[in-house]
């Protein structure tokens, strides 16, 4: 398998034979491992990229601002092209390299499943922000895995409530007809609970629609949408899958404005070769969109593309998935400081250490402002109970050539999201003879 060896940023000019960066100056140097299971082959590459592209310029730029404390990061890329079995296995590659993995972050929910299985034994957590298991959210029984900033629960009942608001009020989608287009994966499955929730509750039918990866031929799917003639379309697709239902729903005739996409169907890869075709087609955001003119993408063009050392090309710089994946990486890196706070400041800090950090983050507007976040995140706080920390989304609009804001913020109701994953995650627990985590094993 490919292995694409990455490093501290701040090392770029002392290269080594052995390709891994930080030889002479930084040869001694304090370094946190990040592992990076990327997809930049294969069904998912034009959006997996930027993500990682994302996640290694923000891991420099730590570096550059003279790392978590002192302790410098230290990434390694290991190639999974989406596949399962390709992802378990660059974890078992990569969780025991430079002296342990602190978390891992594998950008597929097949993935996620099968690692919710391994991290627990070998004591490494696991980020699966917005995808993923959404019953992982509860910590009391998934303690190793964090969904945070959301999940697909988040991602789906937000979608409905700008749907409601263009209706003019939840109440409104009585009656109405709802198509739901989705991989037929685990990744597209996880959204249905809390779309059928919300329809029991409010009165609308849903019309399911699986699609087969890789999504390429969807010409059945979109006339069944073109005899049905639901009143909104709502599609969990990612990669190749995305473009191919919006220029199947532009041959169909069916209207984009009444289409909306999840958190993984809505870049600019998506879009940018359908162009005017898309217009009008939403996307919930969770939290952040592109952020061109956020502070932080300034001093990453600053500090890292103007120096030679971006991972990527600097036109991707602040787009929608790069931005991911730098929101990917301050979750990381933040955790690793959370965790300093207890087991010692400018200390490289052990996977369960850097748990115990992710379940006690407490990322406030003031801290996140500082870091170059400002208007791009709002605060995520964790708990023993909530390893999600943030329910927030927003919607934006393609306009034809880009995206722009079309919705304020919104909240997912989290009561209606806990009970479902209460249910979900005891159901797990039961399948898997788990019992929940008693007070002392939180406070640990």
């Amino acid at each position: 398998m490919r292995l694409l060896k990455l490093v501290p940023a701040l090392a770029m000019s002392a290269i080594c034979a052995s390709s891994l960066i930080g030889t002479s100056v930084y040869a001694q140097a304090k370094q946190q491992f990040f592992p990076v299971l990327t997809g930049r082959t294969g069904p998912v590459a034009p959006n997996a990229t930027p993500w990682a592209n994302g996640h290694n310029d923000y891991m420099k730029l730590v570096n550059a601002r003279g790392g978590i404390n002192g302790v410098m990061t230290l990434i390694e890329e290991c190639e999974t092209a989406y596949d399962t079995a390709r992802g378990v296995e660059c974890y078992e590659r990569l969780k025991s390299k430079h002296g342990g993995a602190t978390v891992f972050q594998p950008l597929s929910t097949g993935i996620t499943f099968a690692l919710t299985e391994k991290i627990p034994a070998d004591k490494i957590p696991m980020i699966t922000s917005g995808y993923g298991r959404s019953d992982s959210a509860d910590g009391t029984l998934f303690k190793w895995n964090f969904p945070l900033i959301g999940h697909y629960w988040v991602a789906g009942d937000t979608v409905l409530q700008h749907i409601g608001q263009k209706a003019g009020g939840m109440d409104k989608l009585k009656g109405k007809k709802i198509a739901v287009g989705y991989h037929d994966s685990p990744f597209g499955k996880e959204l249905l609970p809390i779309l059928q929730e919300r329809a029991a509750q409010y009165g609308f039918t849903l019309q399911l629609l699986p699609i087969a990866a890789p999504g390429v031929e969807q010409k059945a799917t979109w006339l069944q949408v073109r005899q049905q003639q639901p009143d909104y379309v709502i599609i969990q697709t990612w990669g190749v899958m995305t473009p191919t239902a919006l220029k199947e729903a532009q041959a169909v005739g069916y209207p984009r404005e009444k289409m909306f996409g999840t958190w993984w169907s809505g870049a600019e890869p998506d879009l940018k070769d359908v162009g005017m075709g898309a217009k009008g087609f939403s996307a919930v955001m969770m939290q952040h969109g592109a952020e061109p003119q956020s502070q932080v993408v300034k001093e990453i063009l600053e500090k890292v593309h103007a120096k030679g050392q971006g991972t990527g090309p600097k036109e991707e710089v602040g787009s929608v998935l790069y931005m991911r994946g730098v929101i990917g990486a301050i979750l990381a890196v933040e955790g690793v400081r959370a965790a300093q706070e207890r087991f010692g400041k400018g200390k490289v800090m052990t996977g369960e250490q850097a748990r115990w950090g992710y379940e006690n983050l407490n990322l406030t507007q003031a801290k996140l402002d500082a870091l170059g976040f400002k208007g791009v995140m709002r605060p995520v706080s964790t708990s023993c109970a909530d390893h999600m920390g943030s329910a927030w989304a927003r919607v934006h609009t393609w306009d034809g050539g880009k995206f722009v804001w079309s919705s304020d913020w919104l909240q997912a109701d989290e009561q209606v999201i806990r009970p479902l994953v209460k249910v979900s995650a005891d159901k797990y627990a039961a399948e898997k003879k788990m019992t929940r985590r008693t007070p002392a094993d939180c406070q640990s």
